[in-house]
């Protein structure tokens, strides 16, 4: 699967709530540690999110992320790329549901 495949989804979720790309972008690179630049070319180069987490170097809050998302358990997933996957995936729910921006962060 690839991050440019995905990334509109992302994009239309969060704005069907009333949430912006700026802000889906900066819940994108808060996870990854990746610049805005970075995220765009890897959505060019139509890199899989493999190739994106392998760039990545994860929030050191990161392990915040816990729940369900999908049905999946995040804390019970063994693969690390289906658990980075789901943990993103976790926080766009979040922001799209409306979660203010430093919970999203888990700064607060």
């Amino acid at each position: 699967m690839t991050f440019s495949s995905v990334y509109p989804c992302y994009v239309t979720k969060a704005g069907k709530k009333g949430r912006t790309e700026a802000e889906l972008r900066e819940v994108l690179t808060w996870l990854t540690g990746l610049s805005s630049d970075e995220l765009d070319a890897h959505h060019k180069a139509i890199s899989t999110f493999s190739d994106l987490f392998q760039s990545a170097e994860f929030h050191a809050n990161a392990s915040l992320i816990t729940g369900s998302i999908c049905g999946y358990r995040i804390g019970e997933l063994d693969n690390p790329l289906t658990k980075s996957f789901r943990m993103m995936d976790k926080l766009v729910d979040e922001l799209a549901k409306g979660r203010p921006m430093d919970k999203v962060l888990r700064q607060g």
